[in-house]
């Protein structure tokens, strides 16, 4: 058999990596994708992967721009092999209230967590079908459940992708291919570290278990939902918030 070839979307970030070392434990060949401004970065986080072993390929492209994702996955099918697992994990926020938050902030987030989303599926849809096998899983979050104040966009976007999760699921059931998404909660990564002691003190007290995910614990989620005996979960929603929110 060949080797299964998983693309994450947003591959280098706190999440991401360790979705490319999960995936690469596993057996699979890794192409992490990044934002082609973030390209100096993220290249260096590959190459620190794979002196650690991990078989693991930077593809940086727009997860905004359709035509440059059906590009990107067109040759990754080409020349590398058949994609099996496809994570939308790139996001970003554009933080503010509504009543300060720009159109262009509304834009950039919609475009890029949501629309992102679609961008990247929609050309894995057919070679997936024609295979008879695939495996979706969309990296949502806790504040698409439960909004968050100064997030109107990040939260539509979020919630939006569950919808989009749920109706896909629906069309391709009975192609072999499942479609699922995660929801984090609070990770630890540089983005929870640059919020202040007596914030993130805060936000620990509100989460039952007493502490923020690892990285590693939303990829082993996922990498669940990725498994080849997982194909009878299709549509559903696994939260990862460590009792935050319980819907």
């Amino acid at each position: 058999m060949s080797q299964s070839v998983v693309l994450i979307t947003g591959g280098t970030g706190a999440i991401g990596t360790a979705l490319c070392r999960q995936f690469s434990s596993e057996g699979y060949k890794v192409m992490a994708n990044c934002h082609p401004s973030d390209t100096e970065r993220s290249t260096s986080v590959i190459e620190s992967l794979q002196q650690d072993g991990n078989d693991v390929e930077l593809v940086p492209f727009d997860v905004t721009d359709s035509e440059a994702c059906s590009t990107a996955i067109a040759n990754i099918e080409s020349d590398v092999g058949a994609i099996s697992v496809v994570v939308n994990a790139a996001g970003i926020t554009r933080d503010a209230k509504l009543t300060n938050l720009e159109p262009s902030e509304w834009s950039a987030v919609m475009s890029t967590n949501l629309d992102g989303v679609y961008n990247v599926s929609r050309p894995v849809i057919e070679p997936m079908t024609s295979r008879k096998f695939g495996r979706i899983i969309n990296i949502s979050s806790v504040n698409g459940q439960r909004g968050q104040i100064g997030q109107t966009n990040y939260s539509a976007a979020k919630a939006g992708m569950t919808g989009f999760t749920k109706a896909l699921a629906r069309e391709v059931a009975r192609e072999g291919i499942t479609v699922n998404s995660v929801s984090p909660g609070y990770v630890q990564s540089p983005m929870i570290e640059a919020v202040p002691e007596k914030v993130r003190e805060k936000i620990v007290k509100q989460i039952p278990v007493g502490r923020f995910a690892e990285p590693e614990e939303i990829a082993r989620a996922v990498s669940f939902l990725a498994n080849a005996n997982s194909g009878y979960i299709t549509g559903t929603d696994l939260s990862v918030n460590g009792g935050y929110h319980i819907g």
